[in-house]
């Protein structure tokens, strides 16, 4: 790397207390048919033969968005970064004259590696088997062509592997880090941005508001293999050591560009936080609650002009045609509590996010919608029901939404009830919630917790909306479950390492362990015991 700071050049996960359970798996590589040079790592988690017996299967491939992260005998080296997966990708389109956006291209009827990429990923099944759940690159150019979804890939970040954002694909789920004047480190940052990709983190965004904020995100993006967003404010409020005085469009295009030629694949925005409507906060039980929003807005009344994100707006747009970066446009005016959900300066802001996504498409910038919130289940509905209207089915992007706001320290939990229900009706990518949401900097722990509870929200929705092949994972472990395959009921959950703890720590009586019975029933009141007796 160019910089000179140094960070720990530890094999993955030596040091943390947290480290993952790598379980059996099955890496092959599957070639694309349209780009035969293209290669597709699949991963495949490995099952017993007594299960095997009964799912007809050996193995059950699955989205993994962790690269090589999740293969026991890779080292990572934090200054060494990863592999540049994209940059000959990137070399050749230049070399043909291509270096549009993933929308440009898409639009012309242009099917690009990434879109191959991610067709063959989103598809459950082994990619080439024909399976109910494969998905064509014709269908991700379709969906890209049309707004309803983007791949965030700016060309400064070849290292990351191509995903997608879109209603109509796997539900995503996105992990905040970063640091703050009060904590953390660089090498601390870059741990929880590999711990979160290998619990199933889609994107990451740095939302470092301390020092080395340049520096930090350095080493996130050479070794993040996932999109990595972030907002650009954060930075530039720091150039101006937080006077609003000093504050301006030029310090923070200055920022733009220094972010944009790191590798930044989406920037959140908040160019919806107009001067009129920081009024309609003023009743609110929490105010304004957005860091980039309560910036904006003291900025339009401390100089009395108009959101200069909002006025700039098309330059934006030039900037991250030229990098292929996406907006993520900032919902400045969510609600921070649930009496101030739904409410005016919410959807005002809403409205004018609808309007901006129109102008950027004009540029073939690719465009996703941020979302509340504090929102009660009640008002889940409408608010993706007025998302896709005023927007154009651009992709939601939603913070939770938290359900309740009685649960200080398990605000991961009142939040992936809403996550899993708005993810049902259309949510795209869910912003996962720490347990120290309103309490503190989560650490490696908490972003381990937060991990969880969002990819069983993101899971549910994805089962709820009936997205082909889905519910494959959930039979096999079911199946497993039935037939007393231990193993394999570890194996295929979403934190190995703790259902196996939790078992192991009830069989306390020698020679036990493995047997038709857990610690809850015992062996001679165990229902699936019983049942299957019965059937023989």
């Amino acid at each position: 790397m160019s910089h000179d700071t140094s960070a720990d050049n530890t094999s993955i996960c030596s040091t943390s207390k947290n480290k993952i359970a790598f379980v059996p798996s099955k890496f092959e590589t599957v070639r694309g048919k349209i780009f035969s040079d293209l290669e597709v790592p699949v991963r495949s988690i490995k099952i017993s033969k007594g299960l095997q017996a009964i799912a007809k299967i050996d193995s059950l491939p699955i989205y993994d968005a962790a690269g090589p992260y999740m293969n026991p005998d890779f080292k990572a080296n934090y200054e060494e970064g990863l592999p540049k997966l994209r940059q000959s990708w990137i070399d050749e389109r230049a070399a043909k004259g291509e270096l549009g956006t993933q929308m440009t291209l898409a639009r012309k009827g242009i099917i690009t590696r990434e879109m191959e990429y991610i067709a063959l990923r989103e598809s459950l099944t082994v990619p080439g088997q024909g399976g109910e759940g494969d998905i064509s690159a014709e269908f991700v150019r379709q969906e890209v062509a049309s707004g309803r979804a983007i791949i965030p890939v700016n060309r400064k970040h070849p290292e990351s592997e191509p995903m997608i954002i879109g209603s109509r694909f796997l539900t995503k789920v996105n992990a905040n880090i970063g640091n703050s004047a009060l904590g953390s480190d660089i090498a601390k940052e870059v741990d929880k941005l590999v711990h979160a990709a290998q619990f199933g983190a889609d994107t990451v965004m740095d939302l470092s508001t301390g020092k080395d904020i340049h520096r930090t995100r350095e080493y996130i993006i050479r070794n993040s293999p996932v999109p990595i967003g972030t907002v650009p404010l954060y930075q530039a409020f720091e150039k101006v050591d937080g006077r609003i005085e000093n504050f301006g469009w030029e310090v923070f295009k200055e920022t733009l560009y220094e972010q944009a030629e790191q590798g930044v694949d989406y920037f959140t925005i908040h160019a919806g936080v107009l001067k009129d409507y920081v009024a309609f906060a003023h009743k609110r039980v929490t105010g304004i609650v957005s860091r980039g929003g309560s910036i904006m807005a003291h900025w339009c009344m401390h100089h009395n002009k108009e959101n200069f994100l909002y006025t700039h707006f098309d330059e934006i747009c030039q900037l991250l045609e030229k990098y292929d970066i996406s907006f993520s446009l900032g919902d400045g005016l969510r609600p921070g509590c649930i009496a101030d959900a739904n409410d005016r300066a919410q959807f005002a802001e809403l409205e004018t996010l609808g309007e901006l996504t129109k102008r950027a498409r004009e540029f073939n910038v690719q465009v996703m919608i941020e979302g509340p919130g504090h929102v009660p289940l009640h008002k889940l509905k409408e608010n993706v029901d007025l998302q896709k209207e005023l927007c154009d089915d651009a992709p939601f992007y939603t913070l939770g939404p938290l359900t309740t706001d009685i649960a200080p320290g398990y605000d991961h939990i009142t939040s992936a009830i809403g996550a899993a229900v708005i993810g049902w009706y259309g949510t795209a990518m869910l912003c996962y919630v720490t347990p120290k949401e309103h309490l503190g900097l989560p650490n490696i722990d908490d972003v381990k917790e937060g991990m969880i509870a969002y990819k069983i929200a993101a899971h549910a929705s994805d089962l709820a909306k009936g997205h082909p092949g889905a519910g494959k994972r959930d039979l096999l472990l079911s199946q497993a479950r039935y037939g007393f395959f231990w193993e394999d009921q570890f194996n295929l959950s979403l934190d190995p390492a703790t259902a196996k703890k939790y078992y192991e720590e009830g069989i306390t009586v020698k020679g036990a362990k493995g047997k038709r019975f857990c610690s809850m029933c015992g062996p001679k009141f165990c229902s699936m015991r019983i049942s299957s007796d019965l059937l023989k």
